[in-house]
């Protein structure tokens, strides 16, 4: 609000600023509200103008390559993140990603296949016949664990998924793609956990 002074109309008129006037102009971004950007900052906030077309076959060549590898790199990590655009087929759906969840929320037999893989298969050239007759019958063993394992496992995948999505079609595609899931080590897995260990699904 500006007040005018009266008399003397010869001069220049004399103006006061109000406190509310000040406070105006610093909400609207005007006046001594805020400091005059710097001409870089300015020239940083326009969008710059867009790169000119390749002049060669060659640098066309390079520009798609690395447009290509851009695209790779957003689609991976957003199918590392489980975003639904970014996975293929197989991994999409509620459904599935329930049973990862599953899969994830609990430690799994068949993810230490590996490591007993390499220890019996060590253990299979070794010359003493003790030490490899120990190594066959730790990988039966560990073969018997796993189908016990992942007969648990399908048991609780079909009552999950009956039980949140009754209307869904057969089970048998989704439950083994949670005992494919469960074989792999916990941080290869891919979609990557979303669910820590011990999680109540």
């Amino acid at each position: 609000m500006k007040l005018r002074l009266p008399g003397r109309r010869d001069r220049a008129e004399t103006t006061i600023e109000t406190p509310s006037d000040s406070a105006a102009e610093a909400a609207t971004g005007t006046g001594k509200g805020r400091p005059t950007p710097k001409r870089s900052v300015a020239q940083g906030r326009r969008p710059g103008p867009p790169p000119p077309p390749p002049t060669t076959r060659k640098e066309a060549y390079k520009r798609m390559r690395e447009q290509q590898a851009s695209r790779r790199a957003e689609s991976r990590a957003g199918m590392a993140r489980g975003e639904e655009a970014y996975l293929p087929a197989r991994d999409r759906g509620p459904v599935r990603k329930l049973v990862r969840d599953i899969v994830d929320s609990r430690r799994n037999v068949g993810s230490f296949f590996l490591v007993i893989a390499g220890v019996a298969l060590i253990g299979t050239i070794v010359p003493s016949i003790v030490v490899r007759n120990y190594a066959s019958y730790m990988l039966f063993g560990f073969f018997l664990l796993l189908i016990v394992d992942s007969v648990v496992l399908s048991r609780k995948i079909k009552g999950k998924v009956a039980e949140r999505f009754p209307d869904a079609p057969k089970t048998r595609g989704v439950v083994w793609y949670g005992i494919s899931r469960a074989t792999m080590i916990r941080r290869w897995r891919f979609p990557k956990p979303e669910v820590p260990l011990g999680a109540d699904v």
